[in-house]
C-alpha cells in the first residue's frame, strides 16, 4: 500500500484556491485561525469524497529534490515515491543494506549478510556475523557540532552540548557504571526526566554493554517497583527532585519507596540525604576512567521498554543494536533529519520515543532540543524559537494545549521545516492550527508505531502531500495489510485491523514475560500471497487518494494523553473505589479526531452523586497509575456485558458511545 497521488493533483481547483489562500498567509496577511479554519472547509466545500483527504501542503521544488527521500528516489531511477516503497518491500535486504550505509552504522566486525530468513519471517537473523555497539553510531558527526540544546523553566538561558562532549561524558559514565561493578549484562533502570544527564547515563549504560530499564518519571511507586522487578534492574539512575509546571517533584522518594536496588542520584541545588549504599551522580563520576563502547552481536539486549497489554501486566519489550538502526532510518526518510537540524520532541526515556530521539537525531548528525520542565507553556514556545528548531515532534494533546491557552502567540516557528506527530490519534483542526504557526510552510507527518517496532509503520514523508489528521504511507521496508473480522481487505472509508507484513529491522522477536508468538502471531490470517502476518492492534480507516486516518484499538488496551494502558491494570485501580461493584474501562476516540476519552462503565453499590464520583475515580487513577490519565465519564449500568466464556465485551461498550 502506498499513497498513489500524482503532482498533477496541484491542478485541482478546491487545492489551488486553499494554496493561494495559505500563501497570503504565510506572506503576513494573518487572519485569526477561526477565518484560516474557514477558509480551508470553504475550498473544499463541494468536493466530492472519491477525491480524497483535503490538502493542505504539497511538497514544493526543494522537497522534490532535496530532501532525503528525494535523493534516494532519483539516485535508483524510480518515477516517484510509490515505486520507492514498493521497491522497499520487494527488495528488503537491498533497502536494509541501504539505509544502513546511507545512516553511516558502525561495525567492529562487519555483517556477512543482511538479513538471513531461512527460518521464516518470523525469526530472521539480520546482520549475521556483525559485532557493534549501537552508541558508536551517535558519535560520527564532527566533536564540535552541537549534539544537545537545552532550555529550562524559568528561564531564557541555552546550553549547548558538543558531540565531542558528550562522547566524553558518556565514557566517564560508562567507566562509573564499571567501577561499581556494573558492566556488561548489568540492567540499569532510568526514572528521571530527559535531560542532557539523561542522555548520558542512557548511551553510557549501552556503552558498558548494559541494558536500560526505561521507566516513565510520572509513574507512581507500585508501577515503578513492578517494572523494575520484571525488568530485574541491578541499579536505577534518578534526580534528587525536578520542577515541571512550577511544581516540584520528589522522585528520588519515590524511587525509595518502590523499593529501587542502589541509585545514582543528581541532586537539585543542596546535599541530598541517600540510603546507604547511594552515590550522587558527581561522586560516581569523580574518580571513574573512561570506558570505550563495548560491542556485541547485533541481538544483544540494550534496552528494556514496557507497553501494556490487556492482563494488566505490562509486556517487557527489549531493544537490541537493531532497534537504534530502525529508529534513525525512520528520521532520515520519514521526519527527513538532516545534518544541522534541532530536533525537538517533548517526551520521556521511559517512552519509546525517548531513545527514539537519541538515535534519530545523533545517528543523523543533528541536535535534540531538550527543555527541563512543562512543554505546555509559553516558555517551551519561546524555546523553540530561540533554539532554532527545525523539526518539532508533538502529541496531539499538547497541541490542544498550546491552542487552548495561547502561549504560542507572539512566538516565530518559521524556521520549522517538519512537523510530526505520535502517540494518538489526531485533530484536523488542531493540526491545520499547528501547520498555521509555520504559514503553512512545514507538513505535519503523522507516525504510527510502537516500542514493538522500534519506530513507526505508517507514516508520511516530505514528497507527498499533507492532509491534517492522516497518513500517507506504510514506513519504508515494512508492509501493512487493513482487513476486517472475516480477514478479507477492507474497501475505501471501512475501518479494519492492520496487520504488518513482516520481516523488518526493528521488529520485536522476543518477549521477556510473554510469548511472542502468542502475542504477535497466533491467529493471524495469512496474507498476500499465503505470507506471514503480524498483529498489531491498530485499526486503520484506508480513504480515498491513498490516504489513511487512525480509527483506534482493536484490543483492550486504550491510548490516554499518548500512553498504551489496558483496560484491566484501570479497572484494577477503579474497583477499589468502594462504590464500585464492577467495572469495565474502555477508550472511545473523541468527536473531532482527538485523543481517546476513558469512559468508565460501573455497576454500582447504591446511589451516586455522578460528579463526585467521576472526579474521585479520576483522583484514584492519577494517584496509583499516572497523573496525566483522566476520567471522561462513567455510565453506570445494570451488568457488564460478557461472552459465554465471561469476557467482558468492551468493543459492545465502546459501541454504545460511539451510538449515543
Amino acid at each position: 500500500m502506498s499513497s498513489n497521488w500524482d503532482p498533477n493533483s496541484k491542478d485541482d481547483a478546491c487545492l489551488r484556491r486553499w494554496l493561494d489562500y495559505a500563501a497570503t498567509v504565510r506572506e503576513g496577511d494573518r487572519p485569526p485561525f477561526p477565518a484560516q479554519w474557514a477558509a480551508f472547509n470553504e475550498a473544499f466545500a463541494g468536493r466530492p469524497a472519491t477525491a480524497g483527504a483535503a490538502i493542505a501542503w504539497i511538497p514544493g521544488p526543494e522537497h522534490l529534490e532535496r530532501s532525503n527521500i528525494a535523493r534516494l528516489i532519483g539516485e535508483l531511477g524510480l518515477s516517484g515515491y510509490r515505486q520507492l516503497h514498493e521497491w522497499s518491500v520487494r527488495e528488503r535486504e537491498l533497502f536494509w543494506r541501504l539505509a544502513i550505509d546511507r545512516l553511516g552504522i558502525v561495525f567492529r566486525d562487519p555483517p556477512g549478510s543482511i538479513m538471513d530468513a531461512r527460518l521464516g519471517a518470523e525469526d530472521v537473523q539480520w546482520l549475521p556475523g556483525a559485532r557493534l555497539c549501537c552508541v558508536d553510531s551517535c558519535f560520527t558527526a564532527a566533536p564540535q557540532a552541537t549534539a544537545i540544546v537545552t532550555g529550562r523553566e524559568g528561564t531564557e538561558v541555552l546550553t549547548r552540548v558538543t558531540y565531542g562532549e558528550l562522547k566524553a561524558r558518556v565514557e566517564r559514565f560508562a567507566g562509573a557504571l564499571k567501577r561499581r561493578g556494573l558492566g556488561a549484562g548489568s540492567r540499569v533502570a532510568l526514572y528521571m526526566p530527559m535531560t542532557v544527564e539523561c542522555v548520558v547515563a542512557y548511551l553510557g549504560v549501552v556503552s558498558a554493554g548494559g541494558a536500560v530499564v526505561s521507566i516513565a518519571d510520572s509513574f507512581s511507586p507500585p508501577e515503578v517497583e513492578k517494572r523494575l522487578r520484571i525488568a530485574g534492574a541491578d541499579a536505577i539512575v534518578t534526580v534528587q527532585r525536578f520542577r515541571r509546571g512550577g511544581k516540584g517533584i520528589e522522585l528520588y522518594d519515590k524511587a525509595v519507596e518502590a523499593g529501587a536496588p542502589p541509585a545514582i542520584v543528581i541532586p537539585d541545588g543542596g546535599g541530598a540525604r541517600l540510603r546507604p549504599g547511594d552515590v550522587l551522580w558527581d561522586h560516581a563520576l569523580a574518580e571513574a576512567a573512561p570506558l570505550a563502547s563495548i560491542p556485541g552481536e547485533p541481538e544483544r539486549l540494550t534496552n528494556i521498554l514496557f507497553s501494556s497489554g490487556t492482563t494488566g501486566t505490562p509486556k517487557a519489550i527489549p531493544w537490541t543494536h537493531l532497534t537504534p538502526i530502525k529508529c534513525a532510518t525512520d528520521g532520515y526518510f520519514h521526519q527527513d533529519i538532516q545534518p544541522g537540524d534541532v530536533v525537538a520532541w517533548p517526551t520521556n526515556i521511559g517512552w519509546m520515543m525517548g531513545p527514539w530521539l537519541i538515535y534519530a537525531s545523533l545517528v543523523n548528525g543533528a541536535a535534540m532540543a531538550l527543555f527541563e520542565g512543562a512543554p505546555t507553556g509559553a516558555g517551551f514556545a519561546r524555546f523553540v524559537e530561540r533554539a532554532r528548531v527545525t523539526v518539532l515532534g508533538v502529541v496531539p494533546s499538547l497541541v490542544r494545549a498550546w491552542r487552548a491557552s495561547g502561549s504560542c502567540e507572539g512566538t516565530d516557528w518559521s524556521r520549522i521545516r517538519v512537523l510530526t506527530s505520535t502517540g494518538e490519534p489526531s485533530s484536523p483542526e488542531d493540526y491545520l492550527w499547528l501547520m498555521s504557526r509555520t504559514g503553512y510552510r512545514a507538513p505535519v507527518i503523522e507516525y504510527c508505531g510502537g516500542t514493538e517496532i522500534g519506530g513507526g509503520y505508517i507514516t508520511g514523508t516530505l514528497v507527498q502531500p499533507a492532509s491534517p489528521a492522516t497518513f500517507t504511507t506504510p514506513a519504508l521496508g515494512l508492509d501493512l495489510v487493513v482487513l476486517d473480522d472475516a480477514g478479507r481487505p477492507v474497501g475505501v472509508d471501512e475501518a479494519g485491523e492492520v496487520f504488518l507484513v513482516p520481516p523488518s529491522i526493528g521488529l520485536s522477536e522476543r518477549l521477556l514475560n510473554r510469548n511472542h508468538h502468542e502475542v504477535y502471531f497466533a491467529g493471524c490470517p495469512a496474507g498476500p500471497e499465503g505470507s506471514v502476518l503480524r498483529r498489531h492492534g491498530d485499526m486503520i480507516v484506508p480513504l480515498a487518494g491513498g490516504f489513511f486516518k487512525a480509527a483506534g484499538r482493536a484490543d483492550d488496551t486504550m491510548n490516554l494523553g499518548g500512553i498504551k494502558v489496558s483496560s484491566t491494570e484501570l479497572e484494577r485501580v477503579l474497583e477499589a473505589h468502594p462504590q464500585i461493584v464492577e467495572c469495565a474501562a474502555v477508550g472511545v476516540p473523541a468527536a473531532d479526531g482527538g485523543a481517546e476519552r476513558l469512559v468508565v462503565f460501573a455497576v454500582l453499590d447504591g446511589s451516586h452523586d455522578h460528579e463526585r464520583l467521576c472526579a474521585e475515580l479520576g483522583a484514584l487513577v492519577a494517584r496509583r497509575l499516572n497523573p496525566l490519565f483522566r476520567v471522561s465519564e462513567v455510565v453506570s449500568v445494570d451488568s457488564l456485558p460478557r461472552t459465554a466464556s465471561n469476557k467482558v465485551m468492551r468493543r459492545v461498550l465502546r459501541q454504545r458511545v460511539d451510538s449515543a
